[in-house]
Parts: C-alpha cells; sequence; structure tokens
C-alpha cells in the first residue's frame, strides 16, 4: 500500500489530500557540478490531483520538476542526493531505466515543441517509439480528443504539427504526451509563450485531465495556480552563503497557501512583495 502524503513545511500541521500518492520527492541536495542546486525539498504528489510549484526565478522548481522523470539525467555534472519514489518505485534505482520512467511520467515544455512530422505522426511517435501493438489510429484519435485538439485537426492529420498556432502546438504536445497512456503530466510553464485565449483553454484542459492523470505544474502566474492547482508548493532562493540555492518553504492546499499562509516568506511573496 502507497504512504498517504505527509507534510513538508517545518511548520506544517496534518498534510491536505490524505489519499494515494503517485510520487513521493525527497531531495536532500541537486547539484550540478559543484554548484548546489536545490536543498530541503519535500514534495508528495497525491493522485488524481494538480500540485502547482510556485516562486521567483532561480528558485529551483524546475529543477525538482525535472528530477520527478529524471529529465535532469541528460544535463553535465547533475547530481541528487535523496530519493524520488513513483508508487513506491525508487525511479533512480540503478536498475531502472529512465526511458521506461518518462513513458508513465510524461512532460510537457515551456515551449510548443511539435517535431517537423504530420500532427498524426506526432501524436504516434512515442508509440511507435514503445512498439504499441494495437489500433494507432484509434489511439491517436483517442489522445487528440483527450487533449481537445480533434475537432480542429481531424480534416487535416497528415498536416505538419508546425502548422498549427502556438496554442495548438501546445496541445498536439499534450496529445503526444498523454498517447502513451502515462500515470503523471509534468508541465513546466506550459502557457507561458502562449496568449490569454490559448492560456484559458491550456488551462480548462488540465482540469478535464486530472481526472485520468496527475498533474505537477510549474508556474511564474500565481492567477493560474489560484485557477487549476488543488496543492501549491512555494520554492524559495536561499542567497546567505553567496550562492543561489532553492529551497521549498511551504506546501498545502491552494486556498490556505493564498489566503493563509503558515511561513511569514510565502505572506510576503502571494502578496507580490517580492518576485
Amino acid at each position: 500500500m502507497l504512504a498517504t502524503q505527509t507534510s513538508v513545511s517545518r511548520s506544517a500541521p496534518p498534510a491536505p489530500f490524505p489519499q494515494e500518492v503517485a510520487i513521493e520527492c525527497d531531495v536532500t541536495k541537486i547539484f550540478y557540478g559543484d554548484f548546489l542546486a536545490v536543498r530541503d525539498s519535500r514534495v508528495s504528489v497525491p493522485k488524481g490531483t494538480i500540485t502547482g510549484f510556485i516562486g521567483p526565478s532561480g528558485c529551483g522548481k524546475s529543477t525538482v520538476l525535472r528530477s520527478l522523470n529524471r529529465m535532469n539525467d541528460m544535463v553535465p555534472g547533475f547530481r541528487l542526493e535523496g530519493h524520488v519514489h513513483f508508487l513506491g518505485e525508487d525511479v533512480y534505482d540503478a536498475s531502472v531505466d529512465p526511458v521506461v520512467v518518462r513513458r508513465y511520467i510524461g512532460m510537457v515544455f515551456q515551449q510548443p515543441n511539435p517535431f517537423s512530422m504530420s500532427i498524426y505522426d506526432n501524436v504516434a511517435f512515442g508509440l511507435r517509439l514503445n512498439r504499441y501493438k494495437g489500433n494507432l489510429d484509434e489511439k491517436v484519435e483517442h489522445a487528440l480528443r483527450r487533449a481537445a485538439l480533434w475537432d480542429e485537426v481531424k480534416d487535416k492529420p497528415k498536416a505538419s504539427g508546425l502548422s498549427l498556432s502556438g496554442g495548438q502546438q501546445q496541445r498536439l504536445c499534450i496529445a503526444r504526451a498523454i498517447a502513451t497512456d502515462p500515470t503523471v503530466l509534468l508541465m513546466d510553464e506550459p502557457c507561458s509563450a502562449l496568449d490569454p485565449i490559448a492560456t484559458r483553454r491550456v488551462e480548462e484542459l488540465m482540469l478535464e485531465l486530472k481526472d485520468q492523470y496527475t498533474i505537477v505544474l510549474v508556474t511564474h502566474n500565481m492567477q493560474q495556480a489560484t485557477r487549476v492547482a488543488d496543492l501549491t508548493a512555494f520554492f524559495a532562493v536561499d542567497i546567505s552563503h553567496g550562492g543561489r540555492t532553492g529551497y521549498l518553504v511551504e506546501l498545502g492546499e491552494t486556498a490556505q497557501i493564498f489566503e493563509a499562509p503558515r511561513e511569514q516568506l510565502t505572506k510576503e511573496y502571494v502578496r507580490g512583495e517580492f518576485s
């Protein structure tokens, strides 16, 4: 049986959402070479929720996010002290293939990044990579429907993914990510390059998708966190030793973080006293 969520704030009361955990992340330290990028950050992500990561630039929220599915393995000098457990399994165990981890913990990036191929082939890419043996057409259509893009592209599946608008391209990337049936979706500022209308559609899509996927969202937009996140983790930057090291300040239900934060630093950030 998976563990229930535990709180991460140093002065936190019993944690919210006492339900099954999808990811348990306990970062003691993250290094890039000799640079200490993140310290003392423990986050539990309950299944079927959206957990938002907020904080100023350089606070480590994207570094922690990318550690959840080992995307940081591709960065020279990356080293994690601590653990990340996905459904109880240690994703950093020597026996675990990081490609398999990313099959179950998908990623949507800040900039829409469709491949230079057709809409259909973009969505089918991961399925083919994983040697999917079922009905490919059916799987592609299902993913496009789940990403709320099917009605806009059903008559042009062979058109280039690059021919779509920015918002459509981001939804295409979401369709590509969910086509392989991941359990968790990581979203690293997925709306930062989009206009307000496209942003609203992606936010609506997140809320629709959380009935099937657990979502972890990095956002600079605090209003976005209040609109879509069930839980919010606030990260800050420690400059006390001359460097810039991110760390987790507080994690709680989103309403509590924004309306009654327990930590003074959280209170100052959500009031806009620094950014």
